[in-house]
């Protein structure tokens, strides 16, 4: 076979990802917070780049109309998580330790430049100087001043441990020891790291270093310089004066009571029902994280993104929340200036690329917030009875059904679902909460949502007496007698993915919470 040498002429296309293209969609999956930090970094790089007036423009508003009549239906509230210790049977029995991890109120659910430098360089210093003239105007000057601003300060808890340790008795070396013990100490109150990791850094004895962990013990909050739960417990119930043998037995079967092994309980301890009753009663008053009490960290509350209410003729009001969009403009006057003022290639360039950039990201966050609306118009008129009638009524839905619903690509609205919420009367939601798989229906050709059936599975747990107690057998019977066909295997794993133990644990605890009552 000879081989010959020939010139073809070949033609395609191919999608080319360019830097700006790449940070566009990079855009779209940021969540506000994210969006105002990266354009913060913007505004300091950019110094054709200002901020914007919040006020001086609104956003993109869109309304959709259902083709049925809606009904105002007030809000539903969501049952608060069930108790602490069915989370960690499974590992307390080898690590005590492991329930440091579980929050406070699951564990009590009852309780509830110069002359000479270029332009390039003179943008960039017009920025640095405009933020520290700012930050100085801010907080400078002796009218600024504001006693509140001290009185107000909150106390930590290391703050709180250090102010003790000041008055106490220990001398030198230990407080040296106690200091570094202290700053071992989390904001839950716990101590992590061992006593040998700590003997051999501050290179003395386990001996030393046991009788400084003691006195610390000593310390307020309660509790703290606690090693794992059962200390923490120990420290509480010495204080009270309340540590009898029978208290000592049930800390040291702790993963019993988070199996709800009662009776495994009684026969370590040697108590009674009553007995027992009293003993449980006795742990869940007490803190099993004393620490957050100083200067806890506080929990950023979920800022909506969209905002969703219903009209007095039935149809639905969509709009963007204007307070968490970053809003910017590019300084035109200033571009015109310095670039008839650049002389040299680099401060031409420098100019350029900067106005490029400036206008790029404004066309960009423009785009984001459109494409974020336009999406979430279409699952409000997809999931139109949900927000009409509840959680019952949510249907199946999946990315590609917006998709072709919008004409955009499926990655597309993955993007924009991805760290978004949304304000409803109902709660707020993230938009990824609206896509849910789908269960046939044994009624009808009707497909039923996953979070619709794991809502009934929830409300008919709820209704549960101590006399019926359903199993998952049960569970499976009764969803089928409303029309859902599902396997039990099925309502195990959902009933397992909301925290709710097994039928045999729930008559436990109804038991036990009524031998308390009583």
């Amino acid at each position: 076979m000879a081989l010959s040498h020939r010139l073809e002429l070949r033609q395609s296309q191919s999608l080319v990802m360019t830097p700006q293209l790449q940070q566009a969609i990079k855009l779209l999956q940021l969540s506000n917070l994210e969006l105002n930090e990266f354009v913060e970094g913007e505004l300091e790089r950019n110094p054709l780049l200002e901020a914007k007036d919040p006020e001086a423009d609104t956003v993109p508003q869109a309304s959709y109309e259902p083709e049925i009549a809606q009904e105002n239906i007030e809000p539903q509230t969501r049952s608060s998580s069930d108790e602490w210790l069915s989370k960690s049977a499974d590992n307390t029995k080898e690590d005590p330790s492991a329930n440091l991890d579980m929050r406070a109120d699951d564990m009590y659910p009852d309780l509830a430049g110069s002359d000479k430098t270029s332009l390039a360089d003179q943008g960039w210093n017009s920025v640095k100087n405009n933020s520290v003239s700012s930050s100085s105007s801010s907080s400078g000057g002796a009218s600024d001043y504001n006693l509140e601003n001290f009185v107000s300060c909150e106390v930590t808890l290391h703050d709180h441990l250090h102010d003790q340790l000041a008055l106490s008795k220990l001398d030198d070396k230990q407080r040296l020891i106690a200091s570094h013990m202290i700053d071992m100490v989390d904001e839950q109150g716990y101590m992590r790291g061992s006593l040998e990791a700590i003997s051999m850094q501050m290179g003395t004895s386990i001996e030393v270093i046991s009788a400084v962990l003691k006195e610390l013990q000593k310390f307020e909050p309660t509790g703290v310089f606690s090693r794992n739960l059962s200390e923490c417990l120990k420290l509480q119930l010495i204080d009270l004066n309340h540590y009898d043998p029978a208290m000592e037995a049930l800390l040291d079967n702790i993963h019993l009571l988070a199996a709800h092994n009662f009776t495994g309980l009684k026969k370590a301890c040697q108590v009674d029902d009553e007995d027992l009753a009293d003993m449980i009663a006795e742990i869940k008053t007490l803190n099993p994280k004393p620490g957050l009490q100083f200067g806890a960290v506080s929990v950023q509350s979920v800022v909506p993104d969209v905002f969703v209410r219903q009209k007095n003729d039935g149809s639905w009001h969509i709009e963007l929340n204007n307070e968490t969009l970053p809003k910017v403009l590019i300084n035109k006057s200033y571009y015109t200036t310095v670039a008839d003022t650049a002389k040299s290639t680099k401060d031409k360039e420098y100019i350029q690329d900067c106005f490029q950039t400036a206008n790029w990201l404004v066309k960009s966050l423009d785009q984001r917030a459109r494409t974020i609306l336009k999406v979430s118009e279409e699952i409000v008129r997809q999931q139109d009875a949900f927000f009409s009638h509840g959680v019952e009524h949510l249907r199946p839905l999946n990315l590609r059904a917006v998709a072709d619903a919008i004409d955009m690509h499926e990655s597309t609205v993955s993007r924009v679902t991805s760290n978004k919420y949304i304000g409803t009367t109902r709660g707020v939601f993230e938009l990824k909460y609206f896509f849910t798989s789908a269960i046939s229906s044994s009624d009808s050709d009707d497909m039923i949502s996953s979070e619709a059936v794991r809502h009934h599975i929830k409300q008919l747990i709820e209704a549960e007496t101590i006399d019926c107690i359903l199993s998952d057998d049960k569970l499976v019977t009764t969803l089928k007698e409303k029309g859902i066909d599902i396997a039990r295997r099925t309502v195990a794993k959902y009933r397992e993915a909301m925290g709710i133990p097994s039928s045999v644990q729930r008559r436990r605890q109804k038991k036990m919470a009524q031998q308390m009552a009583l």
